[in-house]
């Protein structure tokens, strides 16, 4: 009797679920037509209607399934599961449980059961073997729905497979791909939806869901062939996504991708015209300037690449509205499709202390010394303020370490002859990192890897990642005694050069190299690249005040031991040749002059470490070692050469041959005693 009374009430219940589904959806397009107005009160009305929907559901789950009210269940199955999304304003795998959830009962309205199948496995039953012909156009609905959830999950596949049973026929799906399309984008254009009823209102028509369906595809798979390195393919389906129906900022999105892809393909004015498409469309769309950016520096327009940047850094410290949508009544979105890691790469925003410091880069590197420092000093400030700390130190951040960033502002204020304040900067440096240095730092160099090397334990040539934090440290320290050096030789204080030259020497001689016995070249860790220039930088710096303040003993024996460490150096050579000529070995002089003059010159793997380009913050050293073209000393050494001619000539002063072990030897046989005939203090 109980199952009579509920058969005998379903009339009934057909009745008022029907007239409450279209109350709610009437209140939905009232609210529409009058504007639900924004932020909170729309808020609260799309929850307000979920909930409606939801009880309204709950009801009529309550109930056992019959084909009668399955049209109804389904559009309100429907329309609750659009207003989840829209409240919840994301797609969330777990919500699509309640699409398996209706296909069950349609099952169970014609006497069937798929509790075991799987959702595709469900999806191929229930079309293949539901053939009402009012259950067609609420089940192509929800159909459409669940492609929407597998969009999202990037589900390409299972999404053509459903849309190529929706067609009736897998056949016919193919047929409407030509060759060379693209088979999901041609199934979901050759897709009809069968009419919609008038008594069954919806809160989001088929026709439209297919056209956000329809540029979600495009768009996701424009990223995937963008990841696959596939930039033409990607190129036409993010055309195709643009032309399709999305918000302003989605369209922007996809006109940033499509300069990214023009970018790949080596077309970067044609790059730089999508990126200002995608501005015009959406101004907020700030990580298109961040590429514009990369643009013009691969084009080396210096002038556009730091204008854009700094446009950049105004716009992310304005709070700027958002661009309005093309329609904020859509409760599924192609923004809420396409959440894919690349496009958040692509799309990443960067913090205004990461544009700041490549403004400060940048400037360096163009030398604009004056700029340079500006905006170094405004990092500094940002860094002292704390700001900078939100900013995520991954892979995809432009700021290097912070001690990095000290020592490149301190070569801008070398450069601008702001010794003094130089030096302060890098005294921070020495002060931090004085404690986090071994005393002895041993570091094995192997010629061959582990055959199962633990994740994260080894690394190039064995080294562990302690030693090669310790190393950086002591790069860092090393350097910041460096600029010292320089800053105080520029001062016109050659004995406080002097000490801070030799400061950085000793520090040096904390790393021990052994094991394997190789070149130098060989296997050469990136660290300990930067240790011997900075070595080599600190030898060329203290020969040259030995040389200043006449000690050109001292000076040969550093120039010697640079030219021990490379080989060939051109400063470190020429500076030899000015020691020797002004201790009056001219016969060595000019043989060394001769045998380096000839000499070709390195090629610039060679020069720079095999192609490895050393830090900014050296560059600035780099620059000041360089030997300042002599042509009187030239003219004297030919001069002699010419009235020493036929005259046998003593060989050229021999310079050891380093072995692999004595690469971080003290480069004076005495150092501490030639401290103290300086009248230095020992470090």
């Amino acid at each position: 009797m109980k199952r009579r009374r509920r058969a005998a009430a379903e009339p009934g219940c057909l009745q008022a679920w029907a007239a409450e589904s279209q109350a709610l959806a009437r209140r939905w397009r009232a609210a529409r037509c009058s504007g639900p107005g924004h932020g909170g009160a729309a808020e609260r009305e799309v929850r307000q209607q979920r909930d409606g929907f939801r009880e309204l559901l709950r009801r009529i789950w309550g109930l056992p399934a019959a084909l009668p009210t399955l049209p109804l269940e389904l559009t309100v199955l429907y329309n609750s599961l659009l207003f989840t999304v829209g409240a919840s304003d994301s797609v969330i795998e777990g919500e699509a449980e309640g699409i398996r959830q209706g296909l069950l009962r349609v099952l169970e309205a014609c006497g069937a059961d798929g509790q075991d199948l799987s959702t595709e496995e469900l999806w191929q039953k229930v079309l293949q073997e539901v053939t009402a012909g009012e259950l067609q156009a609420p089940l192509h609905r929800l159909g459409a729905l669940q492609a929407a959830w597998w969009l999202a999950a990037s589900r390409l596949g299972s999404t053509a497979g459903l849309f190529r049973l929706l067609s009736h026929a897998e056949d016919s799906g193919r047929a409407c791909c030509r060759e060379g399309e693209n088979e999901l984008l041609s199934l979901l254009k050759a897709w009809q939806a069968p009419a919609e009823e008038a008594s069954l209102p919806l809160v989001q028509s088929t026709e439209d869901l297919k056209e956000i369906l329809c540029t979600a595809a495009a768009f996701l798979q424009g990223l995937q062939e963008l990841e696959a390195g596939n930039f033409a393919t990607a190129l036409s389906l993010f055309q195709e996504a643009a032309g399709g129906f999305c918000s302003k900022r989605v369209l922007a999105q996809i006109y940033t991708c499509l300069g990214c892809c023009a970018q790949q393909m080596g077309k970067p004015q044609t790059a730089l015209q999508h990126l200002k498409r995608a501005l015009q469309v959406d101004f907020q769309c700030l990580p298109a300037l961040s590429h514009a950016a990369a643009v013009y520096r691969e084009l080396g327009e210096t002038n556009a690449e730091l204008e854009a940047l700094a446009l950049l850094y105004e716009a992310l410290g304005k709070k700027l509205p958002a661009a309005a949508s093309s329609s904020p009544y859509f409760l599924i979105r192609t923004e809420l499709l396409v959440d894919t890691p690349i496009l958040a790469s692509l799309l990443r925003h960067r913090h205004p202390s990461e544009v700041k410091y490549l403004l400060a880069q940048r400037c360096l590197q163009y030398g604009r010394v004056a700029d340079a420092v500006e905006h170094y000093l405004d990092f500094l400030a940002l860094f002292q303020e704390g700001l900078q700390q939100q900013v995520p130190l991954d892979d995809s951040s432009a700021l290097p370490r912070i001690p990095e960033v000290f020592l490149e502002t301190a070569s801008a204020l070398e450069q601008a002859g702001r010794h003094q304040d130089a030096i302060t900067v890098c005294e921070e440096v020495i002060s931090r990192t004085t404690d986090l240095i071994p005393q002895m730092l041993r570091v094995e160099e192997r010629l061959e890897q582990p055959e199962c090397p633990l994740s994260g334990a080894g690394l190039v040539g064995g080294l562990l990642p302690q030693k090669k934090e310790s190393l950086r440290y002591l790069a860092w320290r090393a350097a910041g005694y460096l600029h010292q050096g320089w800053a105080w030789a520029k001062l016109g204080e050659s004995k406080q050069a002097i000490t801070q030259f030799s400061r950085c020497l000793g520090d040096l001689l904390r790393v021990q190299l052994y094991g394997s016995g190789v070149e130098p070249t060989e296997n050469l860790l990136p660290e300990v690249e930067v240790l011997q220039k900075i070595r080599l930088l600190s030898l060329i710096g203290r020969g040259m005040q030995f040389l200043d303040l006449g000690r050109h003993k001292e000076a040969l024996l550093d120039f010697m031991h640079a030219l021990q460490i490379s080989p060939g150096d051109p400063a470190a050579a020429s500076y030899l040749v000015q020691a020797l000529w002004k201790l009056n070995r001219k016969q060595e002089a000019a043989a060394h002059w001769q045998k380096f003059s000839q000499s070709p010159p390195k090629e610039d793997g060679q020069q720079e470490g095999r192609g490895r380009s050393f830090p900014l913050y050296l560059v600035s050293c780099l620059k000041q070692a360089m030997f300042p073209h002599s042509e009187s000393l030239a003219r004297s050494i030919q001069d002699y050469l010419a009235t020493t001619a036929g005259t046998p000539q003593a060989n050229p002063v021999s310079l050891p041959a380093p072995g692999w072990h004595e690469a971080f030897k003290d480069p004076l046989q005495d150092s501490e005693l030639l401290l103290d005939k300086a009248g230095f203090p020992n470090d």
